[in-house]
C-alpha cells in the first residue's frame, strides 16, 4: 500500500512538470541571455594630502582685537568725525531693518514733502531729517519715487563711514493701495 502511494505521488509530480509553457520559458531565456548586470568599478580614491598652515604671521581672525571690534568696544573708543550720536532718542522706524520698510507713497503739505512708509502693519509719515533703519540712516531727500538716505556704517578698522542708499517706491502696491 505504501509503495502504491509513493508511485502515485511520483506520477502526479511528473504530470505537473509537463512541457506546457516550454516555449515561453525558451523565449524568456533567449531574451535575458544578454542581460547580465554590469557594475562599473569604483573610482580610485586619491590619498589625503594635508595642507600645511602658513598664515602664522597674519592677524588672527578670532583674536581679541577682532572680537572687541565686533562688539563695539573699539568703536566707542575710536568714534571719529562721522560717529553717530548715540545719546539722541531713537525714532520708531529705527527699530526696523531698512529691508523690511516699504515706501508706499508721497504727499506734500505746506511746501514740505513727506513720504509714507509701511513697517509691519503700521503706516508712518516721514520727512527729510527723520531716521530710518538700524544703521543710523537719516533721510536727506524725498522725491515722488524714492527716499534718499545717508547711513553710517562701521568698517573693519572701527571708523564710521557714510553710505548713500535709496528706498524705492513699490509701484505695484502704490497702484493697488495696499
Amino acid at each position: 500500500m505504501r509503495s502504491l502511494a509513493i508511485i502515485g505521488t511520483v506520477l502526479l509530480l511528473a504530470a505537473c512538470g509537463g512541457d506546457e509553457h516550454q516555449d515561453l520559458k525558451a523565449e524568456l531565456k533567449n531574451i535575458t541571455k544578454d542581460l547580465r548586470g554590469r557594475i562599473e568599478p569604483l573610482p580610485v580614491v586619491k590619498p589625503y594630502e594635508p595642507v600645511p598652515y602658513q598664515a602664522f604671521d597674519l592677524p588672527d581672525p578670532f583674536g581679541a582685537a577682532k572680537i572687541e571690534l565686533a562688539t563695539g568696544a573699539v568703536a566707542k573708543s575710536k568714534g571719529g568725525a562721522n560717529a553717530p550720536d548715540t545719546t539722541r532718542p531713537k525714532e520708531p522706524l529705527e527699530a526696523y531693518p531698512l529691508e523690511s520698510l516699504k515706501m508706499v507713497g508721497t504727499l506734500s503739505q505746506k511746501g514740505v514733502n513727506y513720504a509714507l512708509v509701511r513697517a509691519d502693519t503700521s503706516l508712518y509719515r516721514v520727512k527729510a531729517g527723520n531716521y530710518l533703519g538700524q544703521n543710523f540712516g537719516v533721510i536727506t531727500a524725498i522725491s515722488d519715487n524714492q527716499i534718499d538716505l545717508k547711513e553710517l556704517v562701521q568698517d573693519a578698522s572701527g571708523d564710521w563711514t557714510e553710505r548713500k542708499i535709496a528706498l524705492q517706491i513699490l509701484e505695484a502696491e502704490a497702484a493697488t493701495g495696499r
